[in-house]
């Protein structure tokens, strides 16, 4: 089971919608700073963490976005002057 570096990222309106996401992606001891999430996921377990947090969503008001990072990038904090190593998200809903 290969595991890549990835970042989960929502953007979520109802705080009940949020809290739930947020214990769903705590029980899979995922790193959090608010409303990202700096993970280490197989594609298999990616497309299962997808799948339950996309049923907890409402698609017309919250956004759910996992991309898988560039391991060949040294890893660094993003700010205004920063270019984060994003490759094309895998999924995005919103």
């Amino acid at each position: 089971m290969k595991r890549k570096p990835a970042v989960i990222a929502y953007d979520i309106r109802s705080n009940k919608r949020r809290r739930r996401v947020f214990r769903i992606l705590k029980q899979w001891k995922l790193d959090a700073q608010y409303s990202v999430f700096e993970c280490s996921l197989s594609q298999g377990e990616a497309e299962e963490l997808f799948l339950q947090l996309s049923s907890l969503l409402n698609e017309k008001t919250d956004s759910l976005l996992l991309a898988w990072l560039d391991k060949r990038r040294k890893a660094q904090g993003i700010t205004s002057c920063s270019k984060p190593g994003f490759r094309v998200p895998v999924w995005y809903m919103g």
